[in-house]
């Protein structure tokens, strides 16, 4: 028979350690999310449902958001042990500037939908962290209020070219003037994909008060108290245009585009030019022939064309092809610190993160967007020593391969 005594109130008192009261709740609920998905989960029960499909959906069927996040789970990571990794640099040199971290926060529309803090909170984030940020055209905060915000933040401004290149080459005016060094041309939207999410929940910009919405804003009050009681939600940069969204929306996404408005936009932006959008070996090249000083391999986060290339598998074709002619970057279905060491290792410059930002600002605002870039470098240096590498440049395409 087994023997048994009674414990001490010593060796009791070492295992019975309750956690500290946290009395914040924004903290508290930072506290519990260990993961991106974990920002997922409070973000899907903190916001309504048309602002978080917004940010969570994808075009039709999304079978291009789930091949892009499928490729990612089909890495296998080939470690090399015995390298001494107690220092790790996660430092990445992105355009001729140093980047804390090899990723920058994507430029993305409607961001105070989300959340009332929207881009001022990521950009501070940006700042305080050392990594770029990027402002959409379709912002809900202006290209003067972001900079004005976080005046340290490296940033960058997306464009879309409008039918009336007036009404863009203000915008690029104004963004130099502001401080931004590189111009993100978005060439992926001739016509707005089928974001089928969206149009079954009826959603508009502001939102509006149907039924349906005054129902779901019942079990989100502090949303809507917050979307109220803040400044109008708007096309911060746009506003003075005029005009409805649709014909907004008419005006941004130009099926006339072609290369003579790239060569435009490189004539008239004096900074960095970034083409995002691009989505096979043929259009790499030749956007780098027209002054593309980097290319972003991507489908839109999967929110365009649906079954579209998947950004991962396409980026070795497209290195091959621009060689050193210009950096080479990815986007879309990048959940974790894994997937942007994996994205890096295969020869990716740099990394954009979207959803996995936005879900830490419905989380928690400023303090989520945080929590989501301290869950992801910890990710990325935890990976970095498991696979005995030191600095990204020792990452080679050896240490991630795709099943």
């Amino acid at each position: 028979m087994t023997k048994r005594r009674l414990p001490k109130p010593s060796e009791l008192q070492q295992i019975l350690r309750p956690k500290p009261i946290v009395l914040n709740p924004t903290d508290r609920r930072l506290a519990n999310a260990h993961t991106i998905a974990d920002l997922r989960m409070i973000a899907r029960k903190r916001t309504p449902r048309a602002a978080f499909d917004y940010t969570d959906g994808a075009a039709e069927l999304e079978d291009s958001l789930l091949r892009a996040r499928q490729a990612y789970r089909r890495i296998e990571f080939h470690p090399n042990v015995l390298r001494g990794v107690s220092d790790v640099d996660t430092t990445r040199e992105i355009l001729g500037k140093t980047s804390a971290l090899p990723f920058a926060f994507a430029p993305t529309g409607f961001t105070r939908m989300m959340q009332h803090e929207g881009e001022r909170a990521v950009a501070r984030v940006a700042e305080r962290t050392g990594i770029p940020v990027g402002l959409s055209t379709m912002a809900t905060t202006s290209i003067e209020d972001l900079a004005e915000a976080a005046p340290g933040a490296r940033k960058w401004f997306q464009l879309y070219v409008w039918r009336d290149h007036g009404a863009g080459e203000d915008l690029m005016n104004r963004a130099w003037a502001a401080g931004y060094d590189t111009l993100m041309l978005t060439v992926d939207t001739p016509v707005g994909g089928a974001r089928l999410r969206d149009v079954r929940n009826g959603l508009t910009i502001p939102p509006a008060l149907t039924l349906k919405t005054f129902l779901d804003g019942a079990l989100h009050p502090a949303w809507w108290f917050n979307l109220l009681t803040t400044e109008p939600l708007e096309f911060a940069s746009l506003n003075h245009f005029g005009g409805t969204v649709a014909e907004l929306l008419n005006k941004l996404f130009d099926p006339t585009l072609n290369f003579d408005d790239l060569d435009w936009v490189r004539q008239i932006w004096p900074g960095k030019l970034v083409v995002k959008g691009i989505q096979n070996v043929d259009d790499a090249r030749d956007v780098v022939k027209h002054g593309a000083d980097a290319v972003l391999i991507s489908n839109h986060g999967g929110r365009q064309l649906d079954r579209a290339p998947t950004p991962l598998e396409l980026l070795p074709a497209v290195l091959d092809e621009v060689q050193d002619g210009a950096e080479v970057w990815i986007d879309t279905g990048i959940l974790s610190g894994g997937d942007i060491v994996a994205a890096l290792a295969r020869g990716a410059n740099a990394v954009l993160i979207g959803r996995a930002f936005l879900y830490g600002l419905m989380a928690g605002g400023e303090r989520g967007v945080q929590r989501c870039v301290d869950i992801l470098r910890t990710e990325m240096v935890r990976t970095m020593q498991l696979l005995g590498v030191r600095t990204l440049a020792d990452l080679k395409p050896s240490h991630a391969t795709l099943r």
